[in-house]
């Protein structure tokens, strides 16, 4: 059985995920212009992405007992495309660090399957940092 520790932030992991691809899919909606032209599609492929880590993770904690929890973490979609590109900035990197903290936490409780699920989406997150940085600075 995973620690309460380890629990709690598999919990924190689902808000998260849950809020940026509520966040993503809306700034997908609402992007107008040339520069939302440029990334409207790739927001919403990234929010449907975001949505997949938040039903796998949800189902880890599920594995152990665990109710995951529906409310997202609070949701920041911004009134310019700075705004909107600074905060998915922000928020992929908080991801890529609690992701890491949760690979540390699992591995030193034996938890592969958590390792190796997390593995995985970090490399997601990886990308989609990525891509906001590129897209921030044109």
């Amino acid at each position: 059985m995973a620690s309460k520790e380890l629990l709690e932030m598999l919990d924190e992991a689902v808000a998260r995920e849950l809020q940026v691809s509520i966040q993503y899919m809306w700034q997908h909606i609402m992007w107008k212009g040339v520069k939302g032209l440029i990334v409207k599609d790739m927001l919403k492929k990234i929010a449907i992405e975001e949505m997949k880590h938040a039903e796998i993770i949800a189902e880890r904690l599920s594995y152990f007992g665990v109710t995951p929890t529906t409310q997202p973490a609070p949701i920041v979609v911004g009134d310019t495309f700075e705004e909107m590109m600074k905060q998915d900035i922000k928020d992929e990197e908080y991801a890529i660090d609690l992701y890491r903290r949760i690979i540390r936490k699992a591995q030193d409780e034996d938890d592969y399957g958590t390792v190796h699920m997390f593995k995985n989406i970090l490399i997601d997150e990886e990308e989609h940092l990525d891509f906001f940085r590129g897209v921030l600075e044109e």
